[in-house]
C-alpha cells in the first residue's frame, strides 16, 4: 500500500500518461513524488538511471516513460522504438531491483498482442502469434518489459506489475501530424476543418478497423489502483471492454466538435489500417474491483478544450 508520505517516482511525469498520473496522486494527497526533466535524466543511460535510484530510493514506482508513436512513426522508426523502449524499461527495472525497491508498475500496450488475436484479447493471448508489422518493434519491447518483470518477481519475489492498456487519450495528448495516435489526429483534422470552414475529412485506411479507446484520467485510477492491490497475476489489461471502428469515431468527434455540421469522410485506401480489430477483455481489472468511470463524450470535449489551450498557448 502507498502512504501518504511514501516516496512515489513517476516516470515520464511530462506525457499523456505521466502527467494523469501525477495529477491522481496529487489529487489522491500524496505528497512525496519525484519527477524529473529530461533534461537532466536521460533513462537511456543505465549509469545515470542507477545513480538517479539509488540516490533518491522511491518506494514505489510508475514508468510511464517510453517512445510512442502512431502507425507512422512505429513503422517508419522501428530501430529508433526498439532500442529507446528496451533502454528505458530496462535500465528502470533493473536498478530499481538492485537499489532494492519492490513495488513498480510497468505500462505496455494492447499492441503486445497477436494481429490475428482471438477477441476480446485475455492478458492468456500473449505470444500466441505473429504481431501487426507496421509496429512490432515497439510491441516487442513491451513483450520484453512484460517478462523482464514476470522473471524478476520469480527470482527476486518483486512486485513488478504490467498493465496493459488500450489505445489512451486525454489533455496533454500528442498531435503531430505524422506521430499522433488515432483520436488526437481526428480532433486535429477536426478543428483544422471548422478553422478552414471544410467539411473533407481525410483519414487513414477504409475506416473498418475496430478501436477500444480508454481516456488517460481512468488509465490513471487503474495504475494507482493497482499499486495498492495484491494480485495473484502480474500481466493485467486495463480498457473498457467497448469497441467501435475508426469510421464511427470519426462521426461521433465530428458532431462534438462540428455539431451542426454534416462532414463528408474522404478514405486514403493508400495507407495502412493495422491490427482489424482491437478490444480487451478487462475480466481480470474488474475482479479486483477496478472499472472505467469516464463518459466518451464527455471526455472527448474535455480532450477537445486541453488541445484549444495547446493550440491558443
Amino acid at each position: 500500500m502507498i502512504k501518504k508520505n511514501s516516496r512515489i517516482f513517476v516516470a515520464g511525469h511530462k506525457g499523456l500518461v505521466g502527467s494523469a498520473i501525477l495529477r491522481k496522486l496529487k489529487e489522491k494527497g500524496y505528497s512525496k513524488i519525484l519527477t524529473v526533466e529530461k533534461s537532466k535524466l536521460d533513462l537511456t543511460d543505465q549509469k545515470k538511471v542507477h545513480n538517479f535510484l539509488k540516490k533518491n530510493k522511491p518506494h514505489f514506482i510508475f514508468i510511464a516513460a517510453a517512445k510512442v508513436g502512431g502507425i507512422f512513426s512505429n513503422n517508419k522508426y522501428k530501430a529508433d522504438f526498439i532500442y529507446n523502449n528496451l533502454s528505458i524499461q530496462l535500465n528502470i527495472i533493473d536498478s530499481a531491483h538492485k537499489c532494492g525497491i519492490k513495488n513498480l508498475i510497468f505500462l505496455g500496450s494492447s499492441c503486445v498482442y497477436p494481429r490475428e488475436c482471438k477477441q476480446p484479447i485475455k492478458e492468456s493471448y500473449l505470444l500466441n502469434g505473429k504481431l501487426e508489422k507496421t509496429n512490432d518493434a515497439y510491441a516487442i519491447a513491451k513483450i520484453a518489459g512484460i517478462k523482464m518483470c514476470e522473471s524478476y518477481n520469480e527470482q527476486y519475489k518483486t512486485n513488478y506489475k504490467c498493465l496493459m492498456p488500450t489505445n489512451t487519450y486525454g489533455p496533454n495528448d500528442n498531435y503531430d501530424d505524422l506521430n499522433s495516435h488515432f483520436i488526437p489526429a481526428l480532433i486535429k483534422k477536426i478543428h483544422r476543418l471548422k478553422v478552414k470552414n471544410s467539411l473533407n475529412l481525410k483519414i487513414w485506411g477504409d475506416g473498418s478497423p475496430m478501436r477500444e479507446v480508454i481516456y488517460v484520467d481512468d488509465l490513471a485510477d487503474a495504475c494507482v489502483f493497482f499499486m495498492n492491490k495484491k494480485t495473484n497475476e502480474n500481466l493485467i489489461n486495463i480498457g473498457t471492454g467497448i469497441d467501435y471502428s475508426i469510421k464511427d469515431y470519426a462521426k461521433i468527434i465530428s458532431k462534438i466538435i462540428l455539431p451542426s455540421k454534416k462532414i463528408n469522410i474522404v478514405f486514403d485506401k493508400t495507407k495502412p489500417n493495422g491490427t482489424p480489430r482491437k478490444v480487451m477483455d478487462i475480466s481480470i481489472a474488474k475482479k479486483y474491483g477496478w472499472k472505467p468511470k469516464s463518459v466518451f463524450k464527455k471526455s472527448i470535449i474535455e480532450t477537445y478544450n486541453s488541445f484549444l489551450k495547446e493550440v491558443n498557448d
